[in-house]
């Protein structure tokens, strides 16, 4: 479809320079105005001429019929006018021609681009606080970031991850006083961040009876940030014991990181932004505390400094981003944390900005998403009202394993495929809403195996492979030379098929553009929904016609390869049996 419009785009551009010397239009501009007709009995690619009223100076319907007269493009039949569109109609048994064999020939790079050859983009998710488990709450950060990066990585951007860790603060003070009074270095040792929780929870509940715990806490903390030899080995400890649990999620998702540098790593570089706030004069005391005032830009207060002089988040964000900037040199530094955490990161932008970063207002790019809850309560890890990603993880794993013992028995591999399929089912699940969505997580919707479902797109992968697999090995065709239709007609459920696929470069480009996974998730399930229609209603291995078989094995490995491409682009695995 991308070739389709880049022709199409051409010879309208064509047609408009003919008309006036003064549009100042290139083709790719033209290619951002096309849309998909919602019913294809409307036409395949719609042109709206609307944004060209004011620079033809005539009305859109007058436009679209100077435009559509003579108007020929390679791979367009037929150019209708409605209103002010321009419907167009694919030349079909071309359009799948073009499609499938540029599939085949780029197989799993087909959609990728190179708009970002040349560009660093960091990319902050994921970043736990230490000494907890990961629950539902951390995945939304984790899923959405590494689907960020690996869209950003497909479209040539060169891709920093970094898992900033909430290693450092108050809350540290908290479990130290709790270890030193309550805990058990063997305990510990045995159930790693289970204890720790557990002490965390406890230190919460004793404070609620005795509000001195919360100074001894700070006292702590401040001694931490002196250095104090004792509370710095725990520390260490602590955060060796976090690590170690988080490897084993990252390592079920699939996910790794360059960096783990996290908020302690920063401690040192803060001054600095301190120091440089304090000499513009753009840091100003305010009831003890100092604060950037942001009330021009109808936004609170940032706070920088709290009254006893210790710095507070947005000096430790404002210190990172310089250090980010001078180290890695970035294009794009993409922050993935809740909506909830809008303003904060919208003060601390506009403060470097006002610092006379310059960069800050374009290059620094937050990215929200809605909150999770369980059975619609909130998630607190204080009060233990979480669900552990390991048990959601092994719930899924079970269920599938069951399944699979159902279905096919004597499958080799059944262990590492059922935690594939099982993790995965979570993830797409999670990804299938727009990320800003709040989200009420319910298992039993999460851990269905039907409908528009992880299992359900999985399947329709393992059934594509199936079906190649076959092919090959009956030696029916060589499945990776071009196709020729000459003399073919394609069915309904072929066309449509055909046209879903070219839309995938569009789709990446939207996802990419949008920072949003959740458009591949759905173009995901419109594949699985065209091919399995294709599948139920023609003949694919037992077609007579010999071209028409070929063919239709073709489409079903490029069916392949852009269901695994979109699989790899949202972190779920891929699986040839199931």
């Amino acid at each position: 479809m991308n070739q389709l419009k880049q022709a199409a785009a051409t010879a309208i551009l064509e047609k408009i320079n003919a008309l006036t010397d003064s549009a100042d239009l290139s083709a790719s501009d033209i290619m951002g105005m096309f849309e998909y007709p919602p019913d294809p009995k409307m036409g395949d690619l719609a042109f709206p001429c609307f944004k060209l009223a004011k620079t033809l100076r005539q009305a859109p319907p007058k436009i679209a019929a100077a435009l559509a007269d003579g108007l020929a493009a390679p791979g367009i039949s037929r150019v209708d006018v409605a209103g002010g569109y321009l419907n167009m109609f694919t030349d079909k048994a071309g359009m799948a021609e073009s499609t499938v064999n540029a599939i085949l020939a780029k197989k799993e790079r087909f959609g990728a681009s190179d708009e970002g050859v040349g560009k660093t983009v960091v990319l902050d998710y994921s970043s736990p606080n230490v000494a907890k488990p990961f629950h539902i709450g951390h995945l939304g950060t984790t899923v959405i970031g590494h689907s960020l990066k690996r869209l950003h990585a497909f479209c040539g951007y060169d891709c920093v991850g970094i898992n900033h860790l909430g290693d450092w603060g108050t809350q540290f003070g908290k479990m130290i006083v709790a270890y030193k009074r309550w805990g058990d270095r063997a305990e510990v040792e045995a159930r790693e961040c289970d204890a720790l929780v557990d002490l965390y929870v406890k230190f919460h509940e004793e404070a609620e009876k005795d509000p001195s715990l919360n100074d001894e806490a700070r006292a702590v903390f401040t001694a931490m940030e002196h250095g104090e030899p004792e509370y710095m080995e725990l520390w260490k400890w602590i955060i060796d014991i976090s690590l170690r649990e988080y490897e084993k999620t990252y390592r079920q998702l699939g996910i790794t990181f360059d960096s783990y540098a996290g908020e302690s790593f920063y401690t040192d570089k803060m001054p600095a932004v301190v120091d440089e706030l304090k000499a513009s004069n753009i840091m100003v005391i305010d009831d003890g505390a100092s604060i950037v005032d942001l009330s021009e830009y109808n936004m609170p207060p940032c706070l920088i400094l709290k009254r006893d002089g210790s710095t507070l988040y947005p000096a430790r964000d404002i210190a990172a981003a310089l250090y980010r900037k001078k180290h890695y040199s970035f294009d794009k530094c993409i922050y993935v944390t809740s909506s909830g955490q809008s303003l904060h990161f919208a003060q601390w932008f506009k403060v470097l900005e006002i610092m006379g970063y310059t960069w800050a207002k374009d290059q620094l790019i937050h990215v929200p998403y809605g909150t999770v809850s369980i059975d619609g309560g909130k998630l607190s890890t204080r009060s233990g009202n979480v669900v552990l990603l390991r048990d959601l993880f092994n719930q899924a794993i079970e269920k599938v394993a069951a399944i699979m013992e159902e279905k096919n028995p004597n499958l080799e591999g059944k262990e590492a495929i059922a935690e594939s399929v099982g993790v995965s089912a979570i993830i797409f699940y999670y990804l299938s809403s727009g990320r800003i969505r709040d989200i009420n997580f319910l298992m039993e919707d999460a851990l269905s195996f039907e409908g528009n479902t992880g299992p359900y797109a999985q399947y329709t992968y393992a059934r594509a492979c199936s079906i190649t697999a076959k092919a090959e090995g009956a030696g029916m065709c060589d499945l990776h030379a071009p196709v020729s239709l000459s003399g073919c007609d394609l069915t309904e459920e072929e066309n449509a098929l055909v046209k879903t696929l070219a839309l995938f470069p569009d789709k990446v480009a939207q996802a990419l553009h949008e920072y949003e996974p959740s458009v591949i998730t759905r173009y995901i399930l419109d594949v699985c929904a065209d091919f399995n229609r294709f599948y139920h209603d023609v003949q694919i291995l037992s077609c007579e016609d010999e071209a028409l078989r070929t063919f239709r094995v073709k489409l079903t490995l490029a069916v392949k390869y852009v269901l695994g491409t979109a699989f790899d682009l949202i972190c779920i695995g891929k699986n040839e049996k199931i």
